[in-house]
């Protein structure tokens, strides 16, 4: 919902800054942006893509791809990590707390990424696409973790 002239409101605002990050990603199949956000203030960023150091998907290929892996499946197979565990991530090299923040994604965590957000005190999720993992909503249900999808802006 907008307010006032067009002005976007913090959930639209922090979306469309997400939808930015993803831009960064270096996947071949999905290009997904996170912050953390806490307060009205982004604490962390992250997008997908392969560990620092490590060459991109673009120079090596994608291995789910070529074996016709659909998404959601067998994440130990991808070189990357997902743009919620990159936001952790850096949250934890900067030495910043994230309990009670708001993770703005650009596509719906898998479980693996829930459960993460979880044990961080990430108290609500706000996500624009869906994913192919619907146990991570349940786990988020369970843990009493806030969750909402909302359009890509536009």
């Amino acid at each position: 919902m907008t307010t006032g002239k067009g002005r976007p409101d913090w959930d639209q605002y922090f979306m469309e800054i997400t939808c930015v990050v993803a831009k960064r990603s270096t996947c071949l199949r999905r290009q997904v942006g996170a912050i953390l956000v806490k307060d009205k203030h982004i604490l962390t960023t992250g997008y997908n893509g392969a560990p620092k150091g490590l060459a991109h998907c673009a120079e090596t290929g994608c291995l789910r791809q070529e074996l016709g892996i659909p998404s959601g499946e067998r994440h130990e197979l991808c070189r990357a990590l997902h743009a919620e565990q990159n936001a952790i991530i850096q949250a934890a090299n900067l030495g910043i707390p994230i309990e009670g923040s708001t993770l703005y994604c650009t596509t719906a965590p898998c479980s693996l990424c829930a459960k993460m957000l979880i044990n961080a005190g990430v108290k609500r999720v706000v996500f624009a696409g869906n994913y192919p993992d619907e146990r991570a909503m349940d786990f988020f249900h369970e843990a009493g973790v806030t969750v909402e999808q909302m359009a890509l802006p536009q």
